[in-house]
């Protein structure tokens, strides 16, 4: 059987203003998608809403959303136009860590800011589309994961365990979905250069750079890649679980750093 095919297909990306959600924008861009992107930042999303046309887009409708707000995910989504509305494809790509404190010292903010984007924001969004692709009979949600889902790392304790829950959940939706079309698929990232680090050290530029001295990290269009492979599988075909890293990369405590 052939690939499955998402010309003119509504392919919604959270988190897509930048990094891997932006990369997944231009990657179904390139197969023809329909790109509904959402983002805090919605200037972003506007600054490369023609890059994405001229790479093969059939349409993009940007909006803004913060996944942490409940009622704003619900408002947005069941307010979308009738065109908007049939998902085809989910990427819960939004998502952050903040510090790198020992879990005894951590600063409880950063632990909420963690919980409810990257665990509490994916379900408030997975539980607003979800029922419309039972609806239809099809549908493909990818959440993303990351290496500390599988091996905790020192500071690392709470956005090790918000990524551990991606997973378990992820496995728990394809379960209650077991008898239905909707695929369900949790690709699981590595070191990649983004502004994560810049992130989790709320803007410390030097300190973010060090991450990625010596080792060669992945891109944010190779997660891309990964994620558009997996929904292009013909449709009796589930990606469950994928795990990307670069080369210089074993698990989320070994790195193969060179000396120069």
């Amino acid at each position: 059987m052939g690939t499955y095919s998402l010309k003119d297909r509504v392919v919604f990306i959270t988190g897509a203003s930048a990094g891997i959600g932006a990369a997944c924008a231009r990657g179904f861009a390139r197969e023809g998608a329909r790109l509904l992107l959402a983002a805090r930042r919605v200037e972003r999303l506007e600054a490369i809403r023609k890059e994405l046309l001229d790479a093969g887009a059939a349409a993009v409708h940007n909006f803004k959303l913060d996944v942490q707000d409940r009622e704003a995910v619900e408002s947005a989504i069941g307010g979308l136009p009738e065109e908007w509305r049939a998902i085809d494809v989910l990427v819960n790509n939004a998502g952050l860590s903040r510090g790198l404190d020992k879990l005894w010292e951590g600063k409880p903010e950063d632990w909420e800011e963690m919980i409810d984007t990257n665990v509490k924001g994916m379900l408030w969004v997975t539980r607003a589309v979800v029922p419309g692709m039972v609806e239809r009979g099809r549908g493909h949600v990818v959440n993303l994961g990351s290496t500390a889902q599988e091996l905790a790392y020192p500071g690392g304790g709470v956005y090790c365990g918000t990524k551990a829950a991606v997973k378990l959940i992820n496995d728990g939706l394809r379960e209650d979905l077991l008898g239905t079309p909707v695929r369900v698929s949790d690709i699981g990232a590595g070191m990649v250069e983004t502004e994560f680090s810049e992130v989790r050290f709320r803007g410390d530029q030097e300190r973010a750079e060090k991450v990625y001295q010596n080792i060669t990290p992945l891109s944010p269009d190779d997660i891309a890649d990964a994620i558009v492979w997996a929904t292009t599988r013909p449709a009796h075909v589930n990606v469950a679980h994928m795990i990307v890293t670069t080369i210089d990369q074993a698990n989320s405590l070994m790195f193969n750093r060179r000396s120069q």
